[in-house]
């Protein structure tokens, strides 16, 4: 949903409230956690290496727990203080000068196990796109830590159709900027 600027908080827990009783926009759910993407989106795969703070993984499990990978690149996300849980609803709010989207989500998986952490969300009516996102932090053998971001998505509505590569080129620009907040993150200064 595309806002001439951003709701106050009552319009925002209107809209977080009707998000919460929407079924998910999409059919593939927890598709981001297997091998093979589904067909007829766009698929994105990106992955980093975390390193240079004394405990990268922990740093970025805590990261991802508070929504702090979102909230570094610029996004706000609502409820404030929201809860990683599976079926939690958000919505994550990205302001573009005075225009500002609302994309209402909500996490379809989780993973916590000792050296893999990480969630996937999924979209809700309202959201621009159509599909599905997964977040995931992981030590491998090698005491590496890795940090992959997985989607596959399609333009939902005629309006982001019609800004078709720079619907993309914005998609793009977002997963680098959580890809450079989890790198600084993991390494604080």
């Amino acid at each position: 949903m595309f806002v001439r600027r951003t709701p106050g908080p009552e319009k925002l827990r209107d809209l977080w409230s009707t998000a919460c009783r929407s079924p998910l926009s999409y059919r593939e759910v927890g598709a981001t956690a297997g091998g093979e993407l589904p067909h007829g989106y766009n698929h994105d795969r990106y992955e980093i290496t975390l390193d240079g703070g004394p405990d990268p993984f922990s740093t970025a499990v805590d990261a991802l727990r508070r929504w702090e990978m979102h909230t570094r690149s610029g996004l706000s996300v609502f409820p404030d203080g929201a809860s990683l849980a599976v079926d939690q609803t958000i919505l994550v709010i990205i302001r573009q000068g005075p225009v500002a989207t609302i994309a209402p989500c909500r996490v379809v998986s989780l993973i916590d196990e000792v050296d893999r952490f990480g969630f996937a969300y999924g979209t809700l009516p309202g959201h621009p796109e159509q599909g599905e996102e997964a977040f995931v932090v992981e030590r491998g053998d090698d005491g590496v830590v890795r940090f992959a971001v997985t989607a596959f998505s399609r333009p939902r509505g005629w309006l982001v159709r019609l800004g078709g590569p720079l619907s993309r080129r914005i998609q793009k620009r977002a997963t680098a900027a959580y890809l450079d907040a989890m790198r600084h993150l993991a390494a604080p200064s």
